[in-house]
């Protein structure tokens, strides 16, 4: 399995997500499906079939985090010596020259990417 670049921020974001997960949002599907089964015939039990939906929407999530956690190489940005390229990590800023507008994009892994923190992919042709 190759290794996936995150950032130190990404890595941290991914792991809270994964506490979260095993910590409060599944001891609570665990609770509903306890309820709903309480009720009865589960056959015809909407709620029982949500919760299950929903447990295991978060088991999926649990194991996809694990085994990206597992296969991160978390690069620290500012260790880097990036010597003027853009690079993992690497914080670009693209100067308008018609209007003088600037905006700042950071390059990042995969799974942190997110166009409105302008965080930009690393496999991003435009990174």
């Amino acid at each position: 399995m190759s290794k996936i670049p995150l950032t130190v921020v990404g890595a941290e974001l991914l792991r809270n997500e994964l506490h979260r997960l095993k910590t409060v949002d599944r001891p609570a599907v665990i609770s509903a499906i306890a309820e709903a089964r309480a009720q009865g015939d589960l056959s015809e039990n909407a709620e029982y079939d949500a919760a299950k939906e929903k447990q295991s929407f978060i088991e999926g999530r649990i194991i996809e985090l694990e085994g990206k956690l597992g296969s991160a190489q978390i690069i620290d940005p500012k260790a880097l010596n990036a010597d003027g390229r853009c690079v993992f990590g690497s914080t670009v800023v693209l100067e308008d020259t018609g209007n003088g507008d600037v905006v700042t994009y950071q390059i990042v892994g995969d799974d942190e990417a997110n166009i409105r923190e302008r965080k930009i992919s690393i496999s991003s042709p435009i990174a």
